[in-house]
């Protein structure tokens, strides 16, 4: 076979993180300078583009055509001319006046329900259409940003409970919030799933407990709603051990559109008070889900899973699908851990401050998202993203989530056993409080942490650190 030669080597190991960081900054510094319009009667949408041949002006151009009205010909004062969008801002990056920032202003009036809203749905439709994304011409294009005006805004139903309510709900006031997520991640039965959530739910650490998004809500073997009743008859049957905290249990629940509703009810009838799905490939479930319970006195936590969203963030930014998420309702929405190193899971560098921010940030009308700190979060590095979180003022907002770090964690015996990674995970926390290891830089915590563990005899936080970190030993 004839080996490839360097230039379609080098083109292959392209490193488009890389690229995106400094594309990031670049645009943080050009929106600071220059922000986008607000508008009353608009939605204005900001697009980094670099084009083939078009100018930035004639992209919006084109835009306005295919995304609105479709006609050029359009008489003033018109319902055409009320419903057809416009260049509101050019920002070019270079004397070619191809490259750079382009901000379009769509109008309500071609998007507003006869209720006076619109959905996510309707947004994304608009915004980050075919003539976006799909014309050769655009070399690269993002939707970066929405702005939204305010009194639509407030027709979104945003979170039914967000961090203080979901506080509120468990008895976690003044308490860090931490979950785990069940393991084996697939190929249980309802049975199953019940004993592994006794395990889990025997621990006060935790607040919240969800199935993975690798167990089906479908399967004949092991329907939703029957591991979820099982679910629910081991928490019972283990209340009395919690001190009085509540316990949200989220199971998964992935599907169609029809096929979400469908499971939604089943697990809640069993007893379910928080839901979990992936609504990456199912856009507007979100929505559809707190619509359809927004009823009830206490409707069941949302979990917003952002499965596949990677594959959205390449054309849009992460905050534009975190803000909608938002506002279309989920309680929940995972981001990533401070930790050490290479990021293990994105968004990381500036695209994780910006999802932080859009998740918790002030919005008129509508709750917080519960920010979600997961993947790779562990016994070496909970210390470091306790820090962060309260050293950046929200720490009221963050739950921290660790799978593999508590049901993973071998005994003696070389059985994995929850109870050890979660006295573990205890013992780091404890650690933390006593403030020991404040001072400590993130490259050094673990190594440090480990010899703690050491000297003062913690043995589980000794064995799950030798487990998660083995070139400590």
């Amino acid at each position: 076979m004839k080996p490839l030669d360097e230039n379609t080597l080098s083109s292959l190991w392209h490193d488009a993180d890389a690229r995106d960081e400094q594309l990031r900054r670049l645009i943080a510094d050009r929106l600071a300078a220059k922000p986008a319009p607000c508008i009353e009667d608009q939605i204005v949408a900001t697009y980094f583009f670099a084009l083939r041949s078009w100018s930035l002006e004639h992209a919006g151009k084109e835009i306005s055509y295919h995304a609105t009205s479709g006609t050029k010909d359009i008489p003033p004062g018109s319902l055409l001319a009320e419903c057809t969008g416009k260049v509101v801002g050019i920002d070019p990056w270079d004397a070619t006046g191809r490259l750079g920032l382009l901000h379009m202003a769509y109008p309500l009036k071609m998007l507003l329900s006869d209720q006076g809203g619109l959905t996510s749905t309707d947004l994304l439709h608009t915004t980050a259409g075919a003539i976006l994304f799909d014309v050769y011409e655009n070399q690269d294009a993002r939707l970066i940003s929405l702005e939204i005006p305010e009194a639509v805004i407030r027709t979104f139903p945003g979170p039914a409970h967000g961090p203080t309510g979901i506080r509120k709900l468990t008895g976690f006031e003044g308490r860090p919030m931490f979950g785990t997520i069940l393991k084996p991640t697939a190929g249980v039965v309802p049975s199953e799933v019940g004993a592994l959530v006794e395990e889990a739910a025997s621990c006060p650490l935790f607040c919240f407990i969800k199935e993975d998004e690798n167990l089906y809500p479908r399967l004949p073997y092991s329907p939703a709603a029957d591991r979820t009743r099982k679910a629910v008859e081991s928490i019972q049957r283990i209340q009395d051990r919690r001190g009085g905290l509540g316990l949200v249990f989220a199971p998964h629940i992935t599907g169609a559109p029809h096929e979400i509703l469908d499971s939604l009810h089943q697990v809640l009838a069993a007893g379910a008070n928080g839901v979990m799905f992936s609504e990456s490939f199912a856009n507007g479930t979100v929505r559809m889900v707190r619509e359809a319970t927004k009823h009830l006195a206490i409707p069941p936590a949302i979990y917003g899973h952002n499965a596949g969203i990677g594959v959205r963030t390449r054309a849009i930014f992460r905050e534009v699908l975190d803000f909608l998420a938002r506002l279309d309702g989920i309680d929940f929405r995972q981001t990533a851990p401070v930790r050490p190193g290479t990021p293990f899971l994105k968004p990381y560098g500036l695209e994780w401050i910006a999802s932080e921010a859009t998740l918790s940030k002030p919005v008129p009308g509508i709750r917080p998202t519960t920010v979600v700190r997961a993947g790779a979060l562990d016994q070496g590095n909970i210390g470091p993203n306790l820090t962060d979180a309260s050293s950046r003022g929200f720490a009221e907002g963050v739950m921290f989530l660790s799978g593999s770090a508590i049901n993973s964690i071998k005994n003696a015996v070389g059985k994995p056993d929850p109870k050890l990674g979660a006295e573990a995970m205890l013992q780091a926390i404890e650690v933390h409080r006593s403030g020991t290891l404040r001072d400590t830089p993130i490259a050094e915590h673990a190594p440090a942490l480990a010899a703690l563990a050491e000297r003062s005899g913690l043995k589980a936080l000794r064995e799950a650190l030798r487990q998660r970190y083995p070139e400590l030993s």
